[in-house]
């Protein structure tokens, strides 16, 4: 029993030996007390000396994150080193030292150390550096530009379900524009739907922070929300009225009342065309009526791509009903109706959702 106790005792150090690296006893680069400005779509390359395994195989390199005064047993950010772990630098972008910066405590604007190290293993027995380097990231005014953007909370529509949250459309890069209603409650702004996203807010200057939630305390009321990442600016406006503006009468013919969703839509509306010399004019467009954060109001009106428009059929393709903004000319970038709705009640609907500002006639 012996022998046979002495005999798996030695195999199973012989395994363990296979495990056992040496530790990173040089870092290369970025050289102690760096500085990094944040700004832009940059990369910093992080280098350092070999780590020699015992069975002359290969290491697997992770380099940690922490504050000044930490020890490393609680990074703060990790990464593998390029290649899955294999090589001995690793190239990080702004946006991920970014990440680095916030949990540092580095809000935007601002300026803060961090320190860096590299471990080293073979999977497991990880051999921990005693170096470490220290660097100074500065943060511009804004956020790394999200792939998406979306609101949640108890003053939205989908309430505090993030699953349920209202998905803003992308205007261009860094830049969402979302129409919602909001009410009594609060909410916040986070770049995903699922999972435990980073969440941002809009502060009492109408700037986005990290973190935190902005507070709703009037009634429900149709909003735009435009919100920009780049420089962490933000605009919020009411909605205060959409109405469809016939041409040939030079003026509104009703208002559609918000639903949800990013929908206005009235029913059972009578559209009769009106009589000209040469035939039946049906031509229209939309007027918004918007009020601003100081109480100012403003017209924003929105058309057809196109400067002139032939009657839609059922053929016609789903570009046409797209809306885009306009200038408030009577009679340029006006949609037509189907000849189908002359003298009908028709249902119309605008959306103005994450994939399309658009709208819909139809006839009852």
């Amino acid at each position: 029993m012996a022998i046979i106790i002495l005999f798996y005792g030695c195999k199973k150090d012989d395994s363990l030996s296979h495990t056992n690296v040496s530790e990173v006893t040089n870092l290369y680069g970025p050289a102690n007390g760096n500085n990094v400005f944040l700004g832009g779509n940059g990369t910093v390359v992080f280098e350092w000396e070999q780590a020699q395994a015992e069975d002359n195989g290969v290491v697997l390199y992770e380099v940690l994150f922490d504050k000044p005064e930490g020890d490393f047993s609680k990074p703060l950010y990790s990464l593998p080193a390029d290649g899955k772990g294999l090589q001995r630098n690793l190239s990080m972008s702004y946006a991920d030292l970014t990440k680095v910066a916030s949990a540092a405590g580095i809000s935007p604007s601002s300026a803060g150390k961090v320190k860096w190290t590299v471990w080293a293993s073979k999977g497991i027995n990880v051999k921990r550096s005693a170096v470490s380097r220290e660097l100074n990231l500065e943060r511009p005014e804004g956020f790394p530009a999200p792939a998406s953007a979306y609101l949640t909370g108890t003053a939205t529509e989908g309430g505090d379900d993030l699953t349920k949250a209202s998905a803003f459309r992308k205007v261009s890069d860094g830049v969402f524009e979302l129409y919602t209603s909001l009410s009594n409650g609060n909410y916040r702004i986070t770049e995903r739907n699922s999972g435990t996203p980073n969440s941002y807010s809009i502060n009492t200057s109408g700037k986005l922070v990290e973190n935190g939630t902005t507070a709703v305390t009037t009634a429900k009321k149709t909003y735009r929300i435009r919100v920009n990442f780049n420089n962490a600016t933000t605009e919020i406006s009411e909605v205060v009225s959409v109405g469809l503006w016939f041409a040939p009468d030079n003026r509104i013919w009703f208002d559609l009342p918000y639903t949800s969703g990013s929908s206005w839509e009235i029913k059972n509306a009578p559209i009769v065309f009106k009589q000209e010399t040469w035939g039946r004019d049906e031509r229209y467009k939309f007027r918004f009526i918007i009020k601003n954060a100081a109480g100012a109001t403003s017209e924003e009106w929105f058309g057809s791509t196109k400067g002139d428009n032939q009657r839609p059929t059922a053929s016609t393709e789903a570009a046409y009903w797209f809306m885009v903004p306009v200038s408030n000319d009577r009679w340029n970038n006006s949609f037509k109706f189907s000849g189908d709705v002359d003298n009908k009640n028709a249902d119309v609907k605008v959306t103005f959702s994450s994939t399309a500002y658009t709208h819909s006639v139809t006839v009852k």
